[in-house]
């Protein structure tokens, strides 16, 4: 077992680096990098590679969060946000509500059965508004446990990529399907999903060092702003306060112009972010943790399924376009890179741009939604 820091570091960025490599090919592309570092840490942690638990482990849960969270929030612009049309928005926000009712009225199934569930309620809520990071983020604000986290995360993937796949397949099945055209009688035309830009979503990044300094440097003085603002909450909600304040601080920030000229935060976020998720990976114990995940498994199935239910007959309702009922919803429970790739898979142009927005959108509304109702169902349920 390799037992040196140094070691330990070197290990867990190469694991990093080969996991973004390996997005080259269309396979690995579909799984994603958040999947394959928490199946790499898995891996190495259950085979005596590396530790369940190091001391590197706590530097990288205590900063990568926080770090790569207010990285990600920079790049909301509320100004884009109110270019688009009101369905795109109808959409996720239909999406986003769904998810939050559901996990809300399920907790109540399982809330004797699953002790803290009100943390997997939240990381839920999260992750299926707006991807993984959201469950890192809310998880973290909620103060759940490395045995929380990994137990939420072998949970989501397990009912997870049985959906991932289908949100591939969805698209064509909607489009020949004469009974999906019944439901979803409504559609974009060709002219209006076609678009001039190229549609290129993971080509080649130009920023500089200069870019990279100021990153880190806005991220660490929000971090450490956080940090003052939350020690004024009480031990219980420090965490969370500290999740919100970043996540309001840096979206107001990323309003500047001067500072929407920086570049690379995304890609700089999904790096930090991908060191937690090799770690939460390794703290998982397969002996321990597969114990507890069918019952968990089962909440989050019916989280989504019930959620995609009500979402559907709803945008029915509205008359919302078939194409943005996809996007919006693959955006909420995956993300927006991955409604992104459906769109451009489909050659529907003029939404690529739009499905990474209403990602961010929901990532925003996901950390508010997953805290808030966290807070609620643990009130409800357990009290205190």
């Amino acid at each position: 077992m390799i037992k040196s820091t140094e070691l330990i570091w070197a290990t867990i960025a190469t694991i990093i680096a080969l996991t973004f490599f390996l997005q080259k090919f269309k396979g690995f592309k579909i799984i994603g990098p958040s999947i394959l570092c928490i199946l790499a840490g898995i891996l190495l942690g259950n085979i005596g590679i590396l530790p369940h638990m190091d001391g590197v482990y706590i530097t990288i849960i205590t900063y990568a969060i926080p770090l790569s969270l207010s990285m990600f929030m920079l790049n909301l612009d509320l100004r884009e946000i109110s270019k688009l049309s009101k369905e795109p928005l109808i959409a996720i926000g239909l999406a986003v509500s769904t998810v939050s009712i559901v996990a809300f009225s399920a907790s109540f199934l399982f809330h004797e059965s699953i002790p803290n569930l009100y943390r997997y309620t939240g990381m839920f809520i999260g992750t299926y508004t707006g991807g993984s990071a959201n469950l890192s983020a809310v998880g973290v604000a909620l103060n759940a446990t490395t045995t929380e986290f990994a137990t939420a995360n072998a949970a989501d993937y397990i009912t997870g990529m049985p959906i991932l796949i289908l949100f591939f397949l969805l698209p064509s099945l909607v489009l020949k399907s004469k009974v999906a055209h019944k439901i979803l009688p409504y559609s974009l035309s060709p002219e209006e999903l076609h678009s001039n830009e190229d549609g290129e979503i993971f080509g080649p990044k130009h920023w500089s060092v200069t870019d990279l300094s100021m990153l880190f440097a806005i991220a660490l003085i929000l971090m450490s702003f956080s940090g003052w603002v939350a020690s004024f909450a009480s031990q219980e909600m420090a965490s969370a306060v500290k999740i919100l304040t970043i996540t309001t601080a840096s979206i107001i920030l990323g309003q500047f112009k001067s500072i929407q000229k920086i570049k690379g935060n995304t890609e700089v976020g999904i790096y930090i972010s991908a060191f937690f998720l090799v770690v939460i990976g390794l703290t998982v114990d397969l002996g321990t943790v597969f114990t507890s995940v069918p019952l968990i498994a089962l909440f989050c199935a019916i989280i989504i399924f019930g959620s995609a239910i009500i979402y559907v007959t709803l945008c029915r309702i509205a008359k919302i376009k078939r194409e943005y009922v996809i996007i919006a919803f693959v955006a909420a429970i995956s993300d927006g890179s991955t409604a992104a790739i459906i769109s451009a898979s489909n050659k529907w142009k003029s939404l690529i741009q739009i499905s990474i927005l209403l990602g961010t959108i929901g990532g925003l509304v996901g950390n508010y939604a997953g805290i808030a109702i966290a807070t609620l169902v643990k009130q409800l349920t357990i009290g205190g």
